[in-house]
């Protein structure tokens, strides 16, 4: 098979879909691995790296999008990359789909097979693709929030650490998976306060059980949603339900609630967020002021670490990527109850249900779509 590695292209996004390691593999088994010039330079990945490890450097992304038969990244296809892809061709990435209504359409139209880190299982049910990144996210999310509560980043001047005779300052997580385990193992690390609020008994065990009484777990709904926001210093957003849009667990009005300078993180942006007021924001310019509230909403938040984020990335997908390949992409998917649960659409069919519901589209089975 033709494997395509293109350079990404959205704002300040410098992972790259597969490393000099992972084309290794793939020339070993006979495949063609095809890299954009200089996709991985910014991490230390230069081509000659890909080219050492049998990789074929290509200069023009046009060039990769027209020879390859399953394209492999990192984030979304841009419009523009939307409109080189051709009908039957695959692209194995994150796609986000529900959060991103003309993307959707793009690759609808365009009758591609498009399969979604996001929403590959695993045979327990977890969401092995994606659960590198959240770590990644909630580790950053604290980090981000600590410096944005200082006084000149806009913030209310509150050390998450305390000091001795000054308490700590309060971290709110709002879910309890992979993303909000990692912000609350940063933030306990830090020596702030934590509260995580989610609504399965299971997951709150767990937690209990990871952290002994260094967290405090609370069960979800709005009235403890609403007294726990009246006293945070930072709010995390880390709800998922996998392929559909993020709920929206924070209103406007219930910004009123919290103390002026205080930082809300929302990692679920990329999904739509789970505050009302969250929109995607980029490195370049990650925060604004709402109601005198930070929102820190980076779509892209490994991003700022793409080296350390490519190399925990790429080890979770290579075996995916070279199931598809050495199978063949129907094959692969037909046989593969967990690796088909990320077929988002094929087609012009959506065949994730989530996402259909999120876009308004009929959903069609992937086995249906795929005979």
């Amino acid at each position: 098979m033709i494997i395509g590695v293109p350079k990404e292209i959205k704002a300040e996004e410098y992972r790259v879909g597969l490393t000099p390691s992972g084309a290794r593999e793939l020339s070993i088994k006979g495949h063609t691995v095809l890299v954009e010039a200089d996709a991985g330079a910014r991490i230390g990945l230069n081509s000659e790296s890909y080219e050492q490890a049998g990789a074929t450097i290509v200069k023009t992304r046009d060039a990769i999008y027209a020879e390859s038969e399953l394209v492999v990244k990192v984030k979304e296809p841009q419009l523009e990359e939307c409109q080189l892809l051709d009908p039957g061709q695959s692209i194995f990435t994150y796609l986000h789909l529900a959060a991103c209504p003309e993307i959707s359409s793009a690759l609808i139209d365009a009758e591609v097979c498009g399969i979604a880190y996001e929403t590959v299982t695993d045979t327990e049910g977890g969401l092995p693709l994606l659960a590198p990144m959240s770590e990644v996210a909630g580790r950053m999310s604290i980090q981000a929030a600590a410096h944005f509560l200082e006084i000149t980043q806009g913030g209310s001047g509150v050390l998450l650490a305390g000091v001795p005779g000054v308490a700590p300052g309060k971290v709110l997580i709002l879910g309890g998976g992979v993303v909000g385990r990692n912000a609350a193992q940063i933030a306990v690390g830090m020596g702030a306060e934590v509260v995580i609020i989610d609504r399965t008994a299971a997951t709150m065990r767990s937690l209990e059980e990871y952290f002994g009484n260094r967290v405090t777990t609370l069960y979800s709904s709005r009235d403890e949603i609403e007294k726990q926001l009246a006293n945070a210093d930072v709010v995390i957003g880390a709800v998922l339900v996998p392929g559909a849009s993020a709920p929206k667990l924070v209103t406007r009005d219930m910004l009123g609630l919290m103390r002026p300078g205080s930082v809300i993180v929302d990692v679920a942006v990329d999904q739509g967020g789970c505050f009302e007021t969250s929109k995607p924001t980029t490195h370049d310019e990650p925060v604004y002021a709402v109601d005198g509230i930070l929102h820190y909403c980076v779509a892209n938040m490994p991003g700022a670490v793409p080296r350390t984020s490519t190399f925990a990335l790429t080890s979770a997908t290579l075996p995916f990527v070279i199931k598809l390949a050495d199978a063949g992409i129907e094959e692969s998917l037909r046989n593969d109850s967990n690796l088909r649960r990320g077929l988002n659409v094929y087609k012009g069919q959506v065949t994730h249900k989530a996402v259909a519901a999120a876009l308004g589209r009929e959903f069609v089975e992937p086995l249906q779509a795929l005979t």
